[in-house]
C-alpha cells in the first residue's frame, strides 16, 4: 500500500526540484539577459552578469537531468496503467532533456563572446555584440523548439492519470489541455510573432495550473490506491495507446 506512495512522493520531490531550478533559469536569469532586438544591452547585461549566466547554465542542465528522472519515477508509477503511454511520455522526456541540454552551449558560447578580447579585436565591439545576440537569439529559439516536447509528454501523463483511478480525472484533463497550450503558444511564437505576444500570457495559464495540481498532488496525496493497493489498468489497453 505504501509503495505507490512513496513513489509518487519521490516523483514528486523530482518534480519540485524541476521546477525550481527551471524557474530560476527561464524565469528569473533569461529575462535579465536577453533583450531581444538589443545587440548592445543583450552583450552589456551578459559581461556585467557572468556569475549569473554560469547559474543559469548549470540550473538548465540540473534541471533537465533532474526531469529525465521524474519521468522514469512516473514510468514506474504508471508503467502497469498503459505500458506503451508510459514508454511514449519517457521517450518525449528524453527528446526535450536533449534539446535542452545541447541549447545550453549557446547561452554558454554568448558568455565567452562577451567576455573574450579576441572576438571583440576580430570582430569589433560592435561584431562582437552582434554575435553574442545571435547566439542568444539560438538559446531563445531552441527553448522554444523544445517547448514542443514540454507539450507533448503532457499528453500521455494526462492520459495515464485520467484512466488510472490514481489521480483526479480533471487532472487528467487538465494536463493535455496544458500540453495543448504549449504546443498552440510555440506555433504562435514561429508563425505569428504578433499575436504570440498578445496570446503567450493567457496560454501558459493552463499548463502552469496542471503542473503545480501535480506536483502538489504527488507530494501531499500521494496517489489514490484502489482497495487492494493496485494501480487500476483499464482492460484491453495496457499494450495500446
Amino acid at each position: 500500500m505504501n509503495s505507490p506512495k512513496r513513489l509518487a512522493r519521490i516523483a514528486g520531490i523530482l518534480y519540485l526540484i524541476v521546477g525550481i531550478f527551471g524557474g530560476l533559469a527561464a524565469g528569473y536569469a533569461t529575462p535579465k539577459l536577453y533583450v531581444a532586438g538589443d545587440a548592445a544591452a543583450t552583450a552589456g547585461n551578459i559581461l556585467s552578469s557572468a556569475g549569473l549566466v554560469r547559474l543559469s547554465v548549470m540550473a538548465d542542465l540540473l534541471q533537465a537531468t533532474v526531469f529525465v528522472f521524474l519521468a522514469l519515477a512516473l514510468y514506474a508509477l504508471l508503467k502497469d496503467v498503459n505500458r506503451s503511454a508510459a514508454h511514449t511520455m519517457v521517450v518525449l522526456v528524453a527528446i526535450a532533456t536533449t534539446i535542452m541540454c545541447l541549447n545550453e552551449v549557446f547561452q554558454f558560447a554568448a558568455l565567452q563572446v562577451a567576455s573574450g578580447e579576441a572576438y571583440t579585436a576580430a570582430l569589433g565591439a560592435a561584431g562582437s555584440d552582434a554575435l553574442v545576440m545571435l547566439l542568444m537569439d539560438l538559446h531563445h529559439y531552441g527553448f522554444l523548439i523544445a517547448q514542443i516536447f514540454f507539450g507533448l509528454w503532457l499528453v500521455p501523463l494526462g492520459y495515464l492519470a485520467y484512466t488510472s483511478g490514481m489521480f483526479p480525472k480533471a487532472l487528467g484533463v487538465a494536463l493535455i489541455v496544458g500540453g495543448a497550450c504549449y504546443l498552440v503558444d510555440m506555433t504562435a511564437a514561429f508563425l505569428a510573432p504578433g499575436l504570440s505576444a498578445q496570446i503567450h500570457g493567457p496560454l501558459a495559464i493552463p499548463p502552469t495550473i496542471a503542473e503545480i495540481w501535480t506536483l502538489g498532488y504527488l507530494l501531499v496525496r500521494g496517489v489514490r490506491l484502489p482497495a487492494h493497493g493496485a494501480p487500476t489498468i483499464s482492460a484491453g489497453k495496457q499494450a495500446t495507446f
